[in-house]
């Protein structure tokens, strides 16, 4: 694969951020605790791979080599309700972290109310932002009948979504101690992160159909970015999964070993880790061949996928 795929994730993360100063109350705004608390977490640091993903989705089913009106701002929705997960993830009532992207979390620096609330304020914020995008109205509709299962328990989902991630989050918790199989470990995983990669994907694809008449494909572009991004998703995780195990907190920029501590359902727990990069790499073959109908345009998906699998951190 011959693709420039730093300057890909440079790029979007450049358009991603500058989505989100627009989109995020400033600190100077009141409650000014509230706001500097979401924007310590927002601003952290990450590689906003949710909304590259959206956009560049957006931009191979639009056509034409520009990114459509509207996906930076519905990626950096899509990165609010990304990172209100991940306040709420390090809480102490869940996985009690104290570090996040290599800095102090959220209710580590403003404590666990505030981290509550600005993980609230993150996630209607995001819902805010997606029902005022310059879209037809009954694009919106859409992308929230996609988004809003997928960070959810899944209830109301069409069949083809898998339980959403706070649904994910649930079978987590209620699961730690317990030996882990194939079947919980795999429901865990496309639920708890596949869950919002794969929508983050597919609600990309949906506002490129918005913007794209010329693109002839129509529903079946988004049948196939939901193969995509379900095979992506679970590929994703099993290597998170294997980073725990074997990187540093330091190279991973939070805790590492804490699954393993805990008896959490992974991957390499049911599989052991060569057999977990095995599957990984099947899984990113089967979502690239779900792309190869797009051609040249899907290059950029399947690098930022190849790039996911291979990371270190």
């Amino acid at each position: 694969m011959n693709f420039d795929v730093q300057s890909l994730l440079s790029s979007g993360v450049a358009i991603t951020d500058s989505a989100l100063e627009r989109l995020l109350p400033s600190v100077t705004t009141e409650p000014h605790s509230i706001h500097r608390a979401m924007r310590h977490s927002v601003f952290a640091g990450g590689k906003r791979l949710r909304p590259i993903l959206c956009m560049e989705a957006a931009r191979m089913v639009a056509g034409g080599g520009q990114i459509p009106e509207g996906a930076a701002e519905l990626g950096a929705a899509i990165e609010m309700a990304h990172t209100y997960s991940l306040i709420h993830d390090d809480l102490p009532a869940l996985d009690n972290d104290d570090l996040r992207r290599g800095k102090p979390t959220c209710h580590v620096v403003f404590g666990e109310a505030i981290a509550i609330l600005a993980g609230d304020a993150l996630q209607n914020l995001a819902f805010q932002v997606i029902a005022n995008l310059p879209a037809p109205a009954a694009t919106v509709v859409e992308v929230l009948r996609d988004f809003a299962p997928a960070i959810g328990t899944g209830v109301g989902a069409p069949s083809a979504i898998p339980p959403g991630m706070i649904g994910g989050q649930v079978v987590d918790i209620e699961s730690e101690g317990v030996t882990p199989t194939a079947e919980l470990v795999e429901r865990i995983h496309r639920a708890k992160t596949g869950a919002l990669l794969t929508s983050s994907i597919v609600c990309g694809g949906l506002l490129g159909l918005a913007h794209g008449p010329q693109n002839q494909r129509g529903p079946d572009s988004i049948a196939r970015l939901r193969g995509f991004g379900n095979h992506f998703g679970l590929a994703f995780q099993i290597v998170d999964d294997i980073l725990d195990m074997t990187q540093t907190s330091e190279e991973l920029g939070k805790t590492a070993g804490k699954d393993l501590n805990a008896v959490k359902a992974t991957w390499p727990a049911v599989y052991g880790l060569e057999r977990s990069k095995a599957d990984a790499a099947t899984l990113i073959a089967d979502a690239f061949a779900a792309l190869e109908p797009f051609g040249q345009a899907g290059e950029p998906l399947k690098a930022l996928a190849r790039f996911c699998v291979d990371r270190t951190h």
